[in-house]
């Protein structure tokens, strides 16, 4: 069954000052940094003379099981899209457990993989080898793409003459083909103009129905309230509350009232 399992995870990046910026002086100082040198706290920093380094996540212990769609909400820096991103794969780290079973599929970036220099659909059948689509296959998923994103002509000039909003229709149809066990959403999927978030929102409710765990982070309550069975609230790269949805997008909107 599809789960993601936390013990006692951290994650831990370094942040360079101008006169470490060689691979060599990183690698000296990142040998002498250790994490053990002062911080306790989620989201603390240490400075060293050419090194900060920076305690993204703090000791996270929790469980996602199948059947669960989970919101994670805070303020910016709070750790939400660092730990969407370590669930990924992006970050990673060797502090604590990170365990998922299960297909798993990010929604992190409209134009993640994609190649500027080709055209939008040199673009769908790249990703579709890489996802292991036959030529049938292939050519289903060139036409939903082509026509979700309503590119035109522009379907077969390169990517990098397309607007920004026309880069990430192509690249939300691609990221939202798959039909993955658990799905990874940042919320820029709400970019866009109106005709194209009722789109999105449309096919993302598609989406979200076949997977068996969804996570989320998102700034629109709403959006968490109507997706999402269960909300984990983080401050500092920890957990400060993590219950159901109505519960803590409560006691959330409450304690930013004060």
């Amino acid at each position: 069954m599809p789960s993601i399992r936390l013990l006692d995870f951290s994650l831990i990046y370094p942040m360079f000052h101008g006169s470490a910026r060689s691979f060599k002086k990183s690698l000296l100082k990142g040998v002498r940094s250790r994490i053990g040198e002062g911080q306790s706290v989620g989201g603390s920093i240490v400075s060293q003379s050419d090194t900060t380094v920076v305690l993204a996540l703090s000791n996270l212990t929790l469980s996602i099981n199948t059947g669960e769609r989970v919101g994670l909400i805070g303020h910016n820096g709070a750790g939400k899209s660092t730990l969407l991103r370590a669930l990924a794969g992006i970050y990673e780290s060797s502090l604590g457990v990170l365990h998922i079973e299960g297909d798993l599929h990010a929604l992190l970036s409209p134009q993640a993989g994609m190649n500027i220099e080709l055209t939008g659909r040199e673009n769908i059948r790249l990703y579709a080898r890489y996802i292991g689509l036959d030529g049938k296959a292939t050519s289903a998923l060139e036409a939903d793409v082509e026509a979700f994103a309503e590119l035109g002509a522009f379907l077969d000039l390169p990517v990098r003459l397309y607007s920004s909003g026309m880069a990430v229709r192509l690249g939300f149809g691609l990221a939202t083909a798959p039909r993955p066990e658990i799905l990874l959403m940042d919320e820029w999927f709400m970019a866009g103009d109106s005709h194209f978030q009722e789109k999105a929102h449309q096919r993302l409710t598609r989406l979200i129905e076949h997977v068996r765990i969804l996570v989320i982070t998102s700034h629109s309550l709403p959006i968490l309230r109507k997706w999402c069975t269960r909300i984990i609230w983080m401050e500092g790269g920890r957990v400060r509350m993590d219950g159901p949805t109505e519960t803590v997008i409560n006691a959330y909107e409450a304690f930013n009232k004060v």
